[in-house]
């Protein structure tokens, strides 16, 4: 109450001292300047996808996050496939925010009946205020394990070379409420490749982006580049282009690309459709969240 009242008496003396021009300017200029607060800039993307690959975002606190990716087949396979409807490439996953910035995730895909888990850990966080940061950067890491049958059983084969890791350094930054852009540094290594043309070490660079159109779409692309001599010839960079469509606790993502796979070790190094041909997969990621542990409320 004293402090109201002082505060008062101090509001009373300046008005009736302070030129009427500068009345309007703020009080803070007289009693010295408000310690400022960090902005932190949120949803730089609608969730933790670009199209398939990671965008810098992590599910919340204590939120379970399930994905169903799909892939159909190629668009160019005709009417006798419904043009890829009749095919398909399916990853289930699921992702849990462990804090506000470490998330743990699992899934499974048909695609070489892999199973895939990764770490994401957000280091920096886009930001203005008192702590000024111009970007956000998550760090990636995740390992993948196929489980087709050997193909020759007559030879020593060892589970290790079943195994893949990628390692990412994904750095985004929100420009305004509509455009976003993400570079994401990749490497890649495959314990076993197929073919003496291939390296075991894969180095590419992805780009992508969001551009929202609507309040609750928008439009997303992502583009992958391959080292050159890492990968066989016969691989090709894969680009994606689709849209956001967010509906409350659901985001649906409708998109269209030449790589079937949907984890980052395949789709990265093994996409073989070409754009150019006609080799084109219709695909789309649906994200359903769950708060599994309730934010702590402060006092209580």
């Amino acid at each position: 109450m004293n402090k109201l009242l002082i505060t008062g008496i101090l509001y009373l003396i300046i008005g009736l001292h302070v030129p009427s021009g500068a009345f309007g300017q703020d009080l803070m200029d007289v009693f010295g300047k408000e310690e400022l607060t960090t902005d932190y800039t949120y949803a730089t993307f609608k969730t933790t996808r670009v199209v398939s690959g990671h965008s810098v975002e992590n599910p919340a606190n204590g939120v379970l996050l399930f994905m169903i990716s799909h892939h159909f087949g190629k668009v160019n396979s005709g009417a006798y496939e419904l043009f890829g409807l009749d095919q398909a490439t399916i990853r289930l996953g699921l992702e849990y925010g462990i804090n506000d910035f470490l998330s743990v995730g699992f899934g499974r895909s048909t695609y070489q009946k892999t199973y895939d888990g990764f770490l994401k850990a957000k280091i920096l966080r886009q930001s203005k205020g008192a702590r000024k940061m111009p970007f956000t950067l998550t760090l990636f890491s995740a390992m993948d394990i196929y489980t087709l049958k050997w193909q020759d059983t007559e030879r020593e084969n060892y589970f290790t070379s079943r195994m893949a890791f990628v390692n990412q350094v994904l750095i985004a930054r929100k420009f305004n409420d509509k455009l976003s852009l993400q570079l994401s540094p990749t490497f890649i290594h495959k314990n076993l490749v197929s073919s003496a043309t291939e390296d075991n070490d894969t180095y590419a660079i992805g780009a992508g982006g969001r551009f929202k159109l609507t309040q609750r779409l928008s439009l997303n692309a992502e583009y992958f580049h391959v080292l050159p001599g890492s990968v066989a010839d016969n691989f090709e960079n894969p680009l994606s282009i689709g849209i956001d469509i967010e509906t409350g606790g659901h985001v649906f993502q409708l998109h269209f690309s030449n790589a079937q796979p949907m984890f980052e070790r395949a789709f990265i190094t093994e996409t073989m459709g070409k754009w150019a041909n006609g080799d084109i997969y219709f695909g789309f990621n649906i994200s359903r969240v769950f708060t599994i542990k309730k934010p702590a409320i402060p006092g209580e």
